[in-house]
Formats: C-alpha cells, structure tokens, sequence
C-alpha cells in the first residue's frame, strides 16, 4: 500500500464509523478528575479502554501509580520495533473535568456522544479523548497499511489528571526519563485557529493563579453606625485590582509586561486571524496591549485577568461593611517572564500604591515552553501535513492556552510538535462540549500521513536536530 492508498483506507474507516463507534465508548467512561475522591474510572479509562486497543498493535502498558497521592494513575505504553531506531513520544490525557450534567441544554448528556450534523456532543471529545483517539487510530491505520511495521519506535504517556494540573506527571518524567526517552514529541491537545485551517503550535503560554486577600477586622459592621470610619476592604480591594492594569486591559505592573515580541514570532503570526467561527465571540477593539494584532496578544504577549472577585455575600448583601475582601487573579505568560518571582513584584507594586495591607498568595502555576523557530522539525511537519489535506498550515509560535509541555521540552528535552484536533468554539470544560465531525475526518488523514512519512527512509528530520 503507498501513500495514498492509506489515505483513502483511514478516511474509509472513518466514513463506515469506526472513530465513532470507539468515541461512544469512552466518552461513556466518566473520568471527571476534578471529583474528590478522583472516581475508579479514571483507571478504568486506561485499562479497559486503551490496553485492549494498544496491546495487539504491539504496546507493551504499564499503569504506573501517581506519585502524587489522591490523584489518577497513568499508563506508559511503548512499542519498540528495534532499539537502534528513533522514538516518537506521544501523549494525551484520558481524565476531564466534570460533566456538570444538569447545565447541558434538553437531549444532551456528557457521558453518552450524541451527534447531531457536524456535532459530536459528550464531555471529552474535545477534550481530550477525541484528540488522542484520532492519532491512535492513525497509528493503528499506519500499521495496517505497513503490515506491521513503523520503521521507528512509539513510545505513549497517558496521564488522569491533566485537568486538575497534571500532579504527577513532572515526577514520572523524572523518575522515567530513560524509559520515556525519545527523539521527537508529537501530540494533540488545544484548539486549531479555526476550524478549517490545520494548526500547528510549538509550545504553551505558561499560567499562574494568584489571589490576594484583605482581611480589615474580625466581622462585618453596620453600615450606618460605622460607615466613613471604617476602611472598606471591598472598595481597597477594587482600588488595588485596578491598579493592576489599566480600563482596557493592559498591564501596568511592569515586571510582568514581557520583551516585545521578536521578528521571526510576528512574522509567524502575520495574517493569523482570531475568531470569526461559528459560536465564537466578537472581539472587543481596543482591549489589551495597543500596538499588537489579535494574534500577537493571545500568542506572544501576557494577559493579566480577574478571575472572580468578592466581598460581603453579593447573592444577598446586607447593610455592612464586609470583613475581608479577595481577588482571584490570573497571568498567561510567554517564555521569559519570571514568573518565579510573581507574588514579589506584584506585592511591590502594592505597597508602592499604598496597599500593603493586601497580601498576594500564589495558588498554582505552569512555566511557559516555546520550540525554537529554526528547528527542521516544523517544516518537515508542515510539509507533511499540507500533501495529506491540501490546505496550508497555520503555524503558532506557541498555544495561547496553557499545557504541561515543560515536562516534555525541559525535563526531557525534546523539540515538542502539536497538531490540535479540535475548535475555539468546542465548549471544553463547559456544557455542551463536542467535537467536529469534519476536523476529525481531517485530523485523522493528516496524522496518518504524518505516521506513514515518519517511517520513509531519510525523510524525518531524526538526526538533525
């Protein structure tokens, strides 16, 4: 079989439901990670769903218990045609976050797929067994199609927690570098640009959870007794958010603003649009960093949000001056901000505004990875890519989104690929999450020519990088 030959068998065995049959099942599996306790099926999801598929395509799997206690397993899966020849390291994430059953509209549920047109609905098709289902797929037509053979090894990490952080998965790198040792890293996770352009990205934004709390006295006060006497933490609190960046959104703690970005990133993003899909929201003009397109500020600037803000009991507020007040803020960060340092410099920039009775408390954070622009990689993946769907690729220097690529690009050193499966308006994480049928198609071509011209003789780029 050529080529094209495969081409033709995939998007045959999509067409007669074969990605939709094996979809039906797994999204029936409820591996919400983001429930405490963290459900028996996230270990199901690995055993009774990818085991059976991986082991007669030559996997050898082991589930491999989170070093992180209370949190999911993982599976490592490696199938080894001969020691001697380049590894791929694959990945992807079987765990989602809740299903958040009752906000689904009428005829919809997270845990049985529905489809409806284009529309795969059910609570990780996007997000992300959609995502690595169609490159295992593609794998599994590629070995058809070679009878057998890759001419290359493929080694596979699934984790059960990427949606409360990934706990664990840092550490397993670490402790399994050798096993996980690998030339290449390809994956899907994250949205295309749009639905219609095949999108390649190279890294993540990193993203840090802050909060900072004031906490004025013991209770609340009457308003009319103590009113103009007491300091208000609601209103200090607005105050010191709002010093943060300006009415439109654009940063002014200057610690936090990056380098401009470069040459080579602007040019990469010239002409990239943002929005414009079905269900995407329109963009507010003037809102974030001047000077940059859409493009520039979603990829290759930092975004400073609030996340939620409160005092009192705004459900059913009541004649007081509240206690304490909090902010739960947010920066999506691009390779180069130290965000190490976060929680002191936004605490100077405070107390030089006169809000040193604010504390900042850091909650969470993913550092921020990039490949570099010059690596042979990306023009061989691009390349690859266009002759499997015809369509030029839409190149992002980094998803604007976060994803736990540092443990890939920095503990184990590997130039990082994603190839992304899904939408903008896919409503991961939301009610009525699904899949589109059409990308899917087209995600499944484009990953098994990807698979097929891995293994042509002098074709990948294994040996210069």
């Amino acid at each position: 079989m050529n080529r094209q030959q495969l081409l033709g068998s995939a998007a045959t065995w999509f067409d007669q439901g074969g990605l939709l049959s094996a979809m039906r099942h797994r999204v029936a599996c409820p591996t919400a990670s983001d429930n405490r306790p963290p459900p028996e099926a996230l270990e199901a999801y690995l055993t009774q769903q990818m085991m059976p598929l991986l082991q007669p395509m030559g996997f050898e799997c082991a589930v491999v218990a989170n070093p992180v206690p209370g949190n999911g397993p993982m599976l490592i899966a490696r199938r080894i045609e001969d020691p001697a020849l380049p590894t791929v390291l694959s990945y992807g994430h079987g765990d989602t976050v809740s299903g958040q059953d009752a906000s689904w509209r009428q005829g919809l549920s997270p845990w049985t797929l529905t489809v409806e047109g284009d529309r795969w609905y059910g609570r990780g098709t996007a997000d992300n067994k959609g995502q690595h289902s169609i490159n295992l797929a593609a794998l599994g037509q590629v070995l058809e199609a070679r009878q057998g053979r890759l001419g290359y090894n493929v080694t596979l990490l699934l984790e059960m927690g990427e949606e409360t952080g990934s706990p664990g998965l840092r550490e397993i790198c670490l402790q399994q570098r050798d096993v996980l040792r690998a030339d290449v890293f390809i994956a899907s996770d994250g949205p295309r640009v749009h639905a219609a352009k095949p999108t390649v990205f190279l890294g993540s934004r990193g993203i840090i959870n802050f909060a900072l709390r004031l906490k004025s006295r013991e209770r609340a006060y009457h308003s009319g007794n103590w009113g103009g006497v007491l300091t208000n933490p609601g209103t200090v609190m607005a105050h010191a958010v709002a010093s943060l960046t300006d009415a439109h959104g654009r940063i002014l703690v200057e610690g936090l603003r990056p380098e401009p970005p470069s040459a080579e990133i602007r040019a990469a993003l010239r002409g990239v649009a943002i929005g414009g899909d079905v269900d995407d929201p329109a963009l507010n003009e003037g809102w974030g960093e001047p000077g940059l397109s859409a493009a520039e500020r979603l990829m290759a600037w930092n975004t400073l949000e609030v996340l939620a803000l409160g005092c009192g009991a705004p459900e059913r507020p009541i004649n007081a001056i509240p206690s304490a007040a909090v902010a739960h803020c947010q920066l999506r960060f691009v390779p180069g901000t130290p965000w190490q340092d976060l929680q002191a410099i936004v605490q100077a920039h405070l107390n030089d505004r006169g809000f040193s009775d604010i504390a900042v408390e850091v909650i969470a954070a993913t550092p921020a990875t990039r490949l570099g622009m010059d690596s042979p990689w990306i023009d061989w993946l691009c390349q690859s890519i266009e002759r499997s769907v015809n369509k030029p690729v839409t190149l992002l220097p980094n998803l604007a989104g976060s994803l736990p690529n540092d443990a890939f690009a920095e503990i184990l050193g590997l130039p990082t690929l994603w190839v992304p499966h899904s939408y903008p308006a896919c409503a991961q994480h939301a009610p009525n999450e699904h899949m589109l049928a059409s990308v899917a198609r087209e995600g499944l071509l484009l990953m098994s020519g990807l698979f097929w011209d891995l293994g042509e003789a002098d074709s990948a780029p294994w040996r210069t990088c």
